[in-house]
């Protein structure tokens, strides 16, 4: 191999980096969005640690907030997924709690994607 070659490969590594980095990183969330039955109810700030209750069909769902996370922590549906979720920590993350027709969602300045329909 030339010394021209080494610059374009090296040139093509450099672009594919700088490709990845940009296109793969999300923002960081600033906002947590609780929904019911489709209608946003609560817009909490990631600032600060926060507790927020919502009354669904089948009862009172926990979303508790730290700097920078969500969580859905205690909800009365029969499988618990969107608590079995976690921590949401990235920006467009959802947890689900369709018996209960609640929703959490981390959102940032730049949406990944249109709209959410459970």
């Amino acid at each position: 191999m030339r010394a021209g070659d080494w610059l374009v490969l090296l040139v093509a590594i450099v672009a594919t980096l700088a490709a990845a980095r940009s296109l793969w990183r999300s923002d960081v969330p600033e906002h947590a969005l609780v929904r019911l039955r489709g209608e946003v109810v609560a817009r909490l700030s990631l600032d600060k640690p926060a507790e927020f209750r919502v009354r669904g069909p089948l009862g009172e769902t926990l979303i508790e907030v730290q700097p920078g996370r969500a969580r859905v922590a205690i909800d009365p549906g029969p499988r618990q997924y969107c608590v079995k979720q976690g921590w949401l920590t990235r920006a467009g993350a959802v947890a689900i709690c369709a018996p209960n027709e609640i929703s959490l969602q981390l959102d940032a300045r730049r949406s990944l994607y249109d709209s959410l329909v459970y």
